[in-house]
């Protein structure tokens, strides 16, 4: 169980490995890997069918790469908020009175009420990219910033929201489909299991012949492809995203213009490469290898990308005040507390144990919250709403 919801993450070694899995899954969540698959559960009938068909296909599971990245907002006005963001992120209303992507791919935002006040600017704020009419259709007036996307919230809190642009010249119609949402997405309507499985079954062939780790996630009625971060550049991309568009057209998939999106972490650091270090081993990241960037992913592209950036050292009072914002990590209740160690070793320090939760702060106190799903009174997991929907 991971925040809420039955999870599984099979190790594959291709895509197209990993498709055949997806195929012969009753699940509705599944995100394909180039060296594995996620799924997860709507209900717990079907997890020993999914595992069955994994062993028969040779595929082994690995419980200690789960985890679930959520953002936590705290706020003395949640409902104000609430709006604001909803609009920034094209989110829908969760259970828990926060926010939930919808294609279940970017984090969810939760929204608590503030116990003090924190009015100077927060040391970590979100970049949100979506598409141009999207971004123009969330009317949050006029922009500012260096950039002039910045747009804050009722409390103050900052995001970046970026205006994507279609892949390559408007005109060509080989990629019309896709958007660049500092990735390449295109997001193709499905009518039926079999069409889903078989545009599927195409990307990963296709993508494996060119050896590229396309990320490609399937929901219901829908297949999204994935480039993956600042991927889209690599000089093969285009071709592939061509011959994507082509067989997903060819088996009469849709593509939807306005679902592709991308959020991530900015964090102020006033050392960053100590922040950086701690995050890399906290979350189980991995660095970017370009020279000058300091950004860090999951390996498996499953949980949001985390960028740092140089925090004024004479902004005290900025680096004393306790964030709005901070990251909450869910993980399987047996690996809470290796979690933890990991994290304290790091040199994150325990700095209170609220009910479920171990919330620790970095080396300049950002703070991470690690989630473990508690057990009921009589020792079973059971699913949550959040769950429940998948």
């Amino acid at each position: 169980m991971v925040d809420g919801v039955a999870t599984a993450w099979f190790e594959a070694p291709s895509l197209t490995a990993a498709a055949a899995l997806a195929g012969r899954s009753p699940a509705t969540v599944v995100d394909l890997r180039a060296t594995g698959l996620r799924v997860r559960l709507s209900s717990e009938e079907h997890a020993e069918a999914v595992s069955a068909a994994a062993r028969e296909l040779g595929l082994a599971a690995n419980p200690a790469a789960l985890q679930h990245v959520s953002v936590v907002l705290e706020s003395p006005d949640p409902a104000a908020v609430r709006q604001f963001w909803q609009r920034v992120l094209g989110y829908t209303p969760g259970e828990d009175g926060g926010l939930a992507d919808p294609l279940r791919r970017d984090p969810a935002l939760r929204i608590r009420p503030a116990t003090e006040a924190r009015p100077l600017r927060n040391r970590i704020h979100l970049d949100v990219v979506r598409p141009a009419a999207a971004v123009e259709q969330a009317g949050l007036g006029e922009p500012s910033g260096p950039y002039g996307v910045c747009h804050r919230d009722p409390d103050g809190n900052e995001v970046d929201l970026v205006p994507g642009d279609p892949l390559g010249e408007a005109e060509t119609a080989e990629t019309a489909d896709w958007q660049t949402v500092f990735g390449a997405m295109a997001c193709y309507r499905t009518t039926s299991a079999k069409q889903q499985r078989d545009l599927a079954t195409a990307a990963a062939a296709l993508a494996d012949e060119a050896g590229f780790p396309l990320l490609i996630d399937l929901r219901p009625g829908l297949v999204i492809l994935d480039s993956g971060k600042d991927l889209w550049e690599e000089p093969g991309f285009p071709g592939l995203a061509a011959g994507l568009q082509a067989a997903a057209r060819e088996l009469g998939a849709t593509a939807d213009p306005e679902l592709p999106r991308l959020a991530q972490l900015f964090l102020d650091a006033a050392d960053v490469d100590a922040v950086r270090a701690f995050w890399l081993a906290a979350l189980g990241y991995s660095p970017d290898r370009r020279e000058g960037v300091s950004d860090i992913h999951d390996p498996r592209r499953l949980n949001p990308v985390l960028v740092f950036q140089q925090l004024d050292t004479s902004d005290t009072d900025r680096r004393r005040q306790r964030n709005r914002i901070h990251v909450e990590l869910a993980v399987p209740t047996d690996l809470a507390q290796t979690r933890l160690a990991t994290i304290v070793a790091a040199g994150g320090r325990l700095v209170d144990e609220p009910a479920g939760r171990l919330l620790v702060a970095d080396p300049e106190g950002n703070e991470i919250a690690i989630v473990n799903d508690p057990l009921s009174a009589d020792g079973v997991v059971h699913l949550t709403g959040s769950a429940r929907r998948g």
